[in-house]
């Protein structure tokens, strides 16, 4: 049962790293997730300071960082190394902090912004999702 959960939380890991290289493909506007979205043009932290070209860089990069991050946790996991968890709980901070420094500030289609990213990330960081030994 523990091999099950382990490769399931493992699977989770890296689809859910994997989701944020869809978002690296919108901010780097390779296509769009929904028509007329423009994450993250308009962040409220970045956006004013770098400006929005320079804001879907940075981002980018971030989630290629936090994508990578989730795909080596879960390597970590499948071959049962006891780094795993700080990688994955350091990959889903940053996440977090991508997606609240990308926020455009207003609480409409905050899916669209990372929201339901960031509550998988909350999930991930307190669930045992397959604890190693």
């Amino acid at each position: 049962m523990k091999v099950f959960i382990t490769g399931a939380s493992g699977i989770f890991l890296i689809l859910h790293g994997l989701v944020h290289l869809l978002y690296f493909a919108q901010s780097w506007r390779l296509f769009e997730l929904r028509p007329n979205m423009v994450w993250p043009n308009g962040a409220w932290a970045l956006s004013h300071v770098l400006g929005d070209e320079a804001t879907r860089r940075l981002a980018s990069i971030a989630l290629v960082v936090a994508a990578a991050g989730f795909v080596a946790g879960a390597l970590g996991l499948f071959i049962q190394q006891a780094w795993w968890r700080p990688v994955v709980v350091g990959s889903a901070a940053w996440s977090t902090l991508i997606y609240i420094l990308c926020w455009d500030g207003t609480f409409q289609k905050l899916a669209d912004q990372g929201a339901i990213g960031i509550l998988i990330n909350v999930a991930i960081a307190v669930l045992p999702l397959g604890q190693v030994a």
